[in-house]
């Protein structure tokens, strides 16, 4: 067989257009590289409801739009059959390998590696890391809001990061660890470096022919603090809407921050003897209003206080869970219920988005506004306060959008042209696998 190496690199939203302003601020070199070799635009869906990372992702995975493939939770790729391109190169015989991979169901017969990432109820490799990782990053990604962090994953992640962390990175991972005592966003970057520094071990244990690593700590802080980058003020400076001094320092600039690290990520992965297609998936622009984000801290103890008879509950990306009920009467019932809270200090719903699947519902916490002190929500005839039960995640800066940018080296694009729709990704990956 002849050899055939490729990575898909999932940068997930990462806007190139902040990227070339920043070029001329900072050096990124490594950006500047893929800028300077050339970069196509996908596209995706044309209804704001339906441009979600874990839709576009899935069609990039399965060659589908959204109206073919309908997942359109995070997490239902557990319900599908649609085969993904992992499990189609597998088939021609080749090593494949994944970590992160968003809203991706692990189907394959002999993964090399397969890491799946936080929020979706799929089963890794089996092997001792990836089972190890996958519980840790799971429960750190889900509680990080509360900061909320167990005993067992500091440690798995201690060992792993003495296990994985390369030399070189060391200093990196020091400064980045002190400087999340007052830089939030911090966090994610040191969790994208960690999961790195894992693919980079696995493919040099592996020499896996398909790897793909996904990387979202770009899209949380375009989302949280799109507001304080330089180069959103340089694109809108008469209506710049700025984050409150409370959240972030304006002198702060997350943004670059990340790309910095990216850069350099994006450095180590053109250096590697691999063909290449990197990918965002879509990109964001800013948010037009206020709007904060919130996340219950203990979904089950939030339930309970409701009084809500429901037998599992599973959290999700930030405002998002996944209830499921003994019978269909359940959860309508859970549904009713839950439709009716308000908050009585404004009369605006808490929950303004709830899909009922029959026995489950999939519930977003649609709160929009600041919560200062006690906080009483109703439902017309009991009230409760919940201020204690709820953590502050962010205040909304990016919102997303269709388009989206692709750099490939060493792929053919015979089939693709500028523009074209996300879900030809699994049709360049499976032409290059031909």
């Amino acid at each position: 067989m002849a050899k055939k190496n490729l990575l898909l690199i999932e940068l997930n939203e990462i806007n190139f257009e902040f990227v070339e302003k920043y070029i001329k601020l900072a050096k990124l070199p490594n950006f500047q590289k893929l800028l300077e070799s050339g970069v196509c635009r996908t596209s995706s869906e044309n209804k704001y409801e339906e441009l979600e990372p874990w839709i576009q992702w899935v069609s990039a995975h399965t060659g589908l739009d959204y109206s073919s493939h309908k997942i359109f939770r995070l997490g239902d790729i557990v319900y599908s059959s649609i085969p993904q391109i992992f499990e189609k190169v597998e088939m021609k015989g080749y090593a494949v390998g994944a970590i992160s991979p968003m809203n991706a169901s692990n189907n394959l017969k002999k993964p090399c590696y397969f890491v799946p990432d936080p929020w979706t109820k799929t089963h890794s490799d089996g092997s001792f890391w990836s089972r190890k990782l996958t519980k840790a990053i799971q429960q750190t990604v889900n509680d990080n809001a509360q900061s909320k962090v167990s005993v067992d994953s500091i440690c798995i992640l201690v060992l792993a990061l003495l296990r994985f962390a390369r030399v070189k990175n060391y200093s990196l991972y020091f400064k980045l660890i002190i400087s999340s005592l007052s830089k939030k966003w911090s966090k994610a970057m040191v969790l994208d470096l960690l999961l790195h520094d894992i693919h980079m071990s696995f493919l040099r244990k592996y020499k896996t022919n398909f790897s793909t690593v996904f990387l979202n700590a770009g899209a949380h802080i375009q989302h949280h603090y799109m507001f304080n980058s330089k180069v959103y003020e340089v694109i809108d400076k008469a209506e710049a809407i700025k984050n409150p001094s409370w959240y972030v320092g304006k002198e702060k600039d997350p943004l670059l921050d990340l790309l910095n690290l990216y850069d350099r990520i994006i450095g180590e992965y053109l250096a590697l003897d691999y063909d290449i297609v990197l990918a965002t998936g879509l990109t964001q622009i800013p948010f037009t209003s206020e709007k904060y984000y919130w996340r219950i801290k203990d979904h089950e103890h939030f339930l309970s206080t409701l009084n809500i008879n429901y037998s599992k509950v599973f959290p999700r990306m930030t405002r998002d869970f996944l209830i499921e009920f003994a019978s269909n009467e359940d959860a309508s019932s859970a549904k009713a219920y839950l439709s009716k809270l308000i908050s009585l200090s404004d009369g605006i719903k808490i929950f303004n988005e709830i899909d009922n699947r029959g026995k489950s519902l999939f519930v977003t916490l649609t709160y929009p506004k600041e919560i200062k002190g006690t906080f009483l929500v109703g439902d017309g005839v009991s009230d409760y306060e919940i201020s204690d039960q709820l953590a502050f995640v962010a205040v909304k800066n990016g919102m997303h959008f269709s388009e989206g940018f692709l750099y490939t080296r060493g792929v053919q694009l015979d089939s693709f042209e500028s523009g074209d729709h996300v879900k030809k990704l699994y049709n360049i990956i499976d032409g290059y696998f031909n």
